[in-house]
């Protein structure tokens, strides 16, 4: 009885938390850099004036709904590569927090329910300092793609850990390991979406499909919803498979669990390698390309639907 009421307890405080942080964006979070009400006009044609020089190929802030744009954000390899990195991480983020409190009771066996469920808060104040600080960082040297790099290793060792020994305290440590570096995977790939695409259409299709239908009349709204849509799908096809991976049936070790989740950190370390040497090398290869030339007798609007095909277009790792 005393777990439950925790249980719920903690429910009604999350969700009380969750109305009060989404009402408060609702009054300050703008859609255009013309709406900041908390900017001066200075401020507010310097934020335009930055956006515009950061868009290869374009000319308008906030652009208009376009399905080449769209397709392109889609289509783009580091998109696909990001969200299939989001999505493996998922697996195992998510995997944790539905499975935390079997993982501790395996760990500590004679303890009570409730003793179960506080060990398994320290981790994930460790998870929350982390998810803070590893993307202000990555923002703070403005690179994301070493960042993701970055955050496999100690899972790596983290599950090792899990499937090598019985020790209660090694055990428990480990959960630190995957905790310190799991969860800012999310911010960190989104980032990454949406720095390697150029309108916000494009934008829109690559970092998400899971949002709401906007209205035309709020486009920047429009594009952000999409923008976050196809990484986040990623990562709930990547949820939907986490709910299978610790069965009864494998504990109390859960090698199968614990083996899955070390096998897809291991993939997504390659496959963020791999990423970044990519971009490397086809930055060097648009280098020798002649701007000018392949952009001679195309239209204004067939410039800007380029998106990251433009030749003077660069990866941002």
């Amino acid at each position: 009885m005393r777990s439950l009421c925790y249980c719920v307890c903690s429910s009604s405080y999350l969700w009380i938390t969750c109305v009060h942080i989404n009402s408060l964006s609702f009054f300050t979070l703008t859609d255009r850099p013309e709406t900041a009400r908390w900017l001066t006009q200075e401020e507010k044609d310097l934020a335009i004036a930055r956006i515009k020089a950061e868009r290869v190929g374009t000319t308008e802030v906030l652009d208009k709904m376009d399905w080449k744009k769209l397709l392109r954000g889609i289509s783009s390899p580091v998109v696909w590569a990001t969200a299939i990195c989001y999505g493996l991480n998922n697996i195992t983020v998510q995997g944790l927090a539905f499975f935390a409190p079997t993982i501790v009771r395996t760990i500590y066996p004679d303890k009570t329910t409730v003793m179960q469920q506080l060990y398994t808060v320290p981790p994930y104040v460790v998870g929350g300092f982390f998810t803070l600080m590893l993307p202000l960082l990555s923002w703070r040297f403005d690179r994301r793609q070493i960042f993701l790099i970055a955050t496999t290793p100690l899972v790596i060792i983290g599950f090792s850990m899990f499937l090598g020994t019985d020790n209660a305290n090694a055990r428990y440590g480990a959960c630190f390991l995957l905790t310190s570096s799991l969860f800012a995977v999310g911010p960190i790939a989104n980032s990454q979406v949406s720095a390697n695409v150029v309108t916000d259409t494009a934008r829109s299709s690559a970092i998400g499909l899971n949002g709401k239908h906007c209205s035309q009349t709020t486009p920047l709204n429009n594009s952000r919803q999409r923008a976050n849509r196809y990484a986040v799908m990623a990562g709930n096809i990547g949820g939907l498979i986490s709910t299978w991976s610790y069965l009864p049936h494998d504990g109390p070790d859960y090698h199968i669990g614990n083996g899955l989740n070390l096998a897809v950190t291991c993939t997504i370390f390659l496959v963020t390698i791999a990423t970044l040497l990519w971009m490397k090398w086809d930055n060097k290869r648009r280098e020798a390309r002649h701007v000018e030339e392949e952009l001679a007798g195309m239209s204004e609007q067939e410039i800007r639907d380029l998106d990251w095909k433009h030749p003077a277009f660069r990866w941002k790792p």
